[in-house]
């Protein structure tokens, strides 16, 4: 069953530094180092807490919670040995908006990282991923 191709470009600028996005869109820069822009591997926590709290703000809106704030800490722990890969993935969900309650903040949060979630369903499915919720 088919679907839709994404295409990318990534262009090297020099030392361990690309910058990449969508033929003829915006561009975000990627630094091998993470000094100047956030490293690959450090995206992909960043691709995985955008991804899913997309979700998490459409489900909780129609939950009717009325979303102030929504901030997604994450730590990504990974082998010492090549390829230094992720092993586990905890996620911090900081949620506060009126109506919202840890039963539907864990019932958007399940949702989302067990079926809508592209980029968690794209990972090796050995990688634990684990979260909290704290209510503002």
């Amino acid at each position: 069953m088919p679907g839709e191709t994404k295409h990318v470009n990534v262009r090297w600028v020099g030392g361990l530094r690309f910058e990449g996005g969508a033929p003829d869109g915006p561009t975000i820069p990627v630094d091998g180092d993470g000094i100047q822009s956030p490293s690959p591997v450090q995206q992909l926590l960043i691709a995985i807490a955008a991804c899913s709290g997309a979700d998490v703000v459409s489900i909780l809106q129609k939950k009717r919670v009325d979303l102030q704030s929504l901030t997604v800490r994450v730590a990504g722990l990974r082998r010492e040995t090549f390829p230094r890969r992720y092993v586990s993935v905890h996620l911090v969900w900081e949620i506060a908006g009126a109506g919202a309650d840890e039963t539907k903040a864990r019932a958007a949060i399940d949702l989302s990282l067990e079926k809508y979630c592209s980029v968690t369903q794209s990972l090796n499915p050995d990688i634990r991923i684990t979260y909290d919720v704290k209510l503002g």
